[in-house]
This record gives C-alpha cells, sequence and structure tokens, in this order.
C-alpha cells in the first residue's frame, strides 16, 4: 500500500476509534468546556483587577495634587501609592502576580517592599494553582493526551491487527506518522479555544500582538511534544496497561513534581536573606555611612565645609539656599544608592534561583514552557523586578524634586514649618510602568524556551525512526 494511500487510511482510522470510544469524547469535550471558562474567568479577573488598579491610582494621584500649602519636606513624608498595570496577556498564565505584591508606597528615606498580593489575602488554596488557559494547557491537557494515545499502537498488537497491517505492507514509519496526525489534530483541536483567544488579543491589542503569536506557537509546540512522547511510548512498550503507567508515571515527574520540587531546591541551595534581616543590613550600613541630623558626623561635615566653599561664604546663615534641604537632597541620594545596590542584589539571588529552576527543562518541557509563558504573559520575575526598579527610580525622582523646591523655594532661613504654593504638587509627573519590549523579552526567555521544546520534539522524533524500524521487525 503506498504512502499516500495508507498514511490518511491510519489517521482516519484513529479518529474513528477515538469517536467510538464514549469516554473520550465526553473527556475531550469536557476539557474544551474547562479551557473556555478558564479563559472567560481570567479575562474577567485581570480586566476587574486592572480597573480596580487605575481607580486606585487615580485617587491617589488626585489626592496628591489636592494636598494644601505645606513645606516640602513634610510631602516627602507624606508619600505616594503607584499601582502595577497588567498586561492585556496577564489573563493567559499569572505566573507570579498572584504571589508578589501589585503596591508601592513611596516615601522619602525609605524603600518599602510592594504590598498585597492576592496570596498574602486568599486561602492556601491559592498556592495549588489557579484556573487559567495555561493551566489547563500545561497540566491537564497532556495528561487527556496520554489517556487518549496510550493504546494507540500497543492496543492494536495486543489485538493482531498491528501484525496484520505491516503484513499488508503497511511501513512502521507511515504507521507511526499516521498515528501521530491523528493525536496531533485532536491536541490542537483541545488547544484551539485558547489560540483563538491569543489570536484575538493580538488582534484588539496590537502592542502585544508579537507577544500572543509566540505563546500561540509555543503551547502548540508543547502539545505536539506530549503527542509524540505518547505514541511512541505506546509503541514501545507490548501492552497498552503499561504504556498508561509509564506516560502517567512520566506525567507526574515532568508536570507535576519537577515544577513544585526545584523552587525549593534553588531556594535552598541560594539562601535569600529575610526582609528583617535585609532591613538590619540596611541600617548597619546606613549607620556607617552618615546621620543627616548630627551636625558633627564627619560626613557631613566635610559636606557642609565643600558646600560653603562652593556658594563662597562662611556660614551656613549666608547661604543662598536652603541648606537643611540640601542635606535632606544628599542623604536621599546616598540612601537611595544603598537601596538600589540591595534591591539589584536580592533580584540577582532571585536570578540565580530561576536558573536552578529552568536547568531542569532538559528533564521537563512544561519548566520550559512556563518561563517562556510568564515571561511573553508579563507576569515572570523579570517584570515584577521591572515594576520595582521603576517603582524607585520615580520614588528619587518626585523626592530630589521636592528637595530641589526645599533648597529653592523655600526661605534660605526659613523654619521647618515654611509653606509652600500646592501648584508645585499638581506639577508633580505621574508615574508609568512599561513593560519590556518583545525583542528583550524574547532574547532572554522565549527563543531559549523554544530551542529546548524543539529540541525535545527532534530529539523523540529521532527515537520514533529506530521504533518504526522495530514494529516492522517485530510487531507482536
Amino acid at each position: 500500500m503506498s504512502v499516500s494511500r495508507a498514511l490518511p487510511a491510519v489517521a482516519m482510522g484513529e479518529w474513528r476509534a477515538m469517536l467510538r470510544n464514549q469516554v473520550a469524547v465526553a473527556a475531550g469535550i469536557l476539557m474544551l468546556a474547562l479551557t473556555l471558562v478558564a479563559i472567560v474567568v481570567s479575562h474577567e479577573r485581570v480586566g476587574a483587577v486592572n480597573a480596580e488598579r487605575a481607580r486606585f491610582q487615580s485617587t491617589v494621584d488626585a489626592q496628591w495634587a489636592n494636598q494644601p500649602d505645606r513645606h516640602p519636606h513634610r510631602v516627602v513624608h507624606y508619600g505616594h501609592y503607584v499601582f502595577r498595570p497588567l498586561s492585556p496577556l496577564a489573563f493567559f498564565d499569572f505566573g507570579v502576580d498572584p504571589f508578589t505584591g501589585s503596591t508601592l508606597f513611596l516615601e522619602g528615606h525609605r524603600q518599602n517592599s510592594a504590598n498585597f498580593s492576592d496570596a498574602a489575602q486568599s486561602s492556601v488554596l491559592l498556592r495549588f494553582g489557579q484556573l487559567t488557559p495555561a493551566f489547563v494547557l500545561q497540566v491537564l491537557t497532556p495528561l487527556l493526551i496520554v489517556f487518549l494515545a496510550f493504546g494507540s499502537v500497543a492496543r492494536e498488537r495486543e489485538r493482531g491487527q498491528l501484525r496484520l497491517q505491516i503484513v499488508q505492507g503497511v511501513r512502521g514509519a507511515t504507521l507511526l506518522l499516521g498515528k501521530l496526525a491523528a493525536h496531533a489534530g485532536v491536541a490542537l483541536l483541545l488547544g484551539a479555544p485558547a489560540f483563538i483567544a491569543l489570536v484575538a488579543i493580538a488582534v484588539m491589542h496590537p502592542t502585544v500582538a508579537a507577544e500572543a503569536l509566540a505563546l500561540l506557537a509555543g503551547y502548540a509546540l508543547y502539545l505536539l511534544v506530549w503527542v509524540v512522547a505518547a505514541v511512541l511510548v505506546s509503541a514501545s512498550l507490548p501492552r497498552a496497561r503499561d504504556a498508561l503507567l509509564a506516560l502517567v508515571a512520566g506525567w507526574i515527574v515532568t508536570a507535576i513534581l519537577l515544577p513544585r520540587v526545584m523552587p525549593d531546591v534553588a531556594a535552598g541551595d541560594v539562601g535569600r536573606p529575610s526582609r528583617i534581616e535585609t532591613e538590619v543590613a540596611i541600617h548597619e550600613r546606613l549607620a556607617k555611612i552618615g546621620d543627616t541630623h548630627n551636625p558633627d558626623d564627619p560626613y557631613f561635615k566635610a559636606f557642609r565645609a565643600r558646600t560653603l566653599a562652593h556658594y563662597g561664604v562662611a556660614r551656613v546663615e549666608d547661604l543662598p539656599v536652603n541648606y537643611s534641604g540640601l542635606l535632606m537632597a544628599e542623604g536621599e541620594r546616598m540612601t537611595s544608592a544603598l537601596f538600589d545596590e540591595f534591591m539589584r542584589a536580592d533580584h540577582a539571588r532571585q536570578t540565580e534561583e530561576s536558573a536552578i529552576v529552568h536547568s531542569a527543562s532538559v528533564a521537563s518541557p512544561l519548566i520550559a514552557l512556563r518561563r517562556m509563558s510568564t515571561a511573553l504573559s508579563g507576569t515572570n520575575l523579570d517584570s515584577h523586578a521591572r515594576f520595582l526598579l521603576e517603582g524607585e527610580r520615580y520614588r528619587y525622582a518626585f523626592v530630589q524634586r521636592l528637595n530641589g523646591l526645599h533648597v529653592n523655594v523655600v526661605t534660605p532661613t526659613g523654619a521647618g514649618d515654611e509653606r509652600i504654593d500646592k501648584h508645585h504638587w499638581e506639577d508633580t509627573p505621574r508615574f508609568g510602568y512599561a513593560p519590556a519590549p518583545f525583542a528583550d523579552v524574547a532574547a532572554r526567555h522565549a527563543w531559549l524556551a523554544f530551542a529546548l521544546l524543539g529540541g525535545w520534539l527532534l530529539a523523540l522524533l529521532s527515537i520514533g525512526g529506530w521504533v518504526a524500524k522495530r514494529l516492522e521487525r517485530n510487531p507482536a
């Protein structure tokens, strides 16, 4: 029988067998329904979260602008809130967003951590995963592929049909390709609702079109890896029961065990100081740097001497600017540099932990996919760190702007309760957070994940050639 006739015949036969299996049909329908529910619920949730954060941001911006006449340093301590907006693709994969804070309180002399994460305000059930399109495609759909494909070849071997097909001239490679085509079509059908949603997002939000299409390609590749693995295991083992046990064990290890265990292994290997330990270390460093409130502090005594020399005067009272404001600006510069150092060191440790987790991608395609998925959805660790860095940059800018008002607008010898006009608060620039460009995200995460998934697929297809020849030699 020619390949052009045999391959479609094998695929059609496999589809007919699945359609006759009422359990398989019911499971497929349930999976499609579950994916649709995940898409709708997740999209509504992200829309509600973004609307809520935008409303909060508008409220605090109005409160900031409507402050009465005040001394600039009091405004420094009044502080300001900023909220992290979510990407249009965040509905697809929540990533680390439920476990990281979304709100920053920005004030002078301090760098606060992000607060109000969903995990901190919800039940512990949140830690077992949330129903998102990514979760369905990453974990549940591969399990259904396993149950649909575990007997694709092994069951025919048990019934003697495999030997009959080989005797009739169907080559092993043709048989495997037909089975792969049939199950690949089913897998892509199961992913179709999510893929359609990604295309819709690409159309409605052109700014994330490249990310959406890359997600579609990545998830399609991941499902094909599971299809090829399931059919090859079915063709390699003598009984369907053995194939099912092997595939379920593989699913447990690669989709459940490794993604759960590797973060704990990484955390134990790297070791990050707690928030309290970090605060203590910062205060110790600050004490060594200098104290703006101590007139006899060595650093600030030298700073006063440099300032007087710069303006060509002998006394602080003779300065044409407010010396207290200069002190505040210099203190803020020094402490902010220290805050930035500790923040970047902590992010470096988190990146090191992530690298350990990602090293398991060679054993678990899910870890490779998750790396790409959260990065393209704008919900990975890098996205959170970018928000913190942008928030700190904004905090430093508006605090130093207020210190500049303290220096130049407040009377040089003015008391601490002197007030300036409130229009200065209205002129403060608003916080803006822009996600990383697609090229940067792809270079750091997506292309490597594609390479790993492609490597998995090529390796399995290479094994498939050996399995096909083995089928021809020993079809029983």
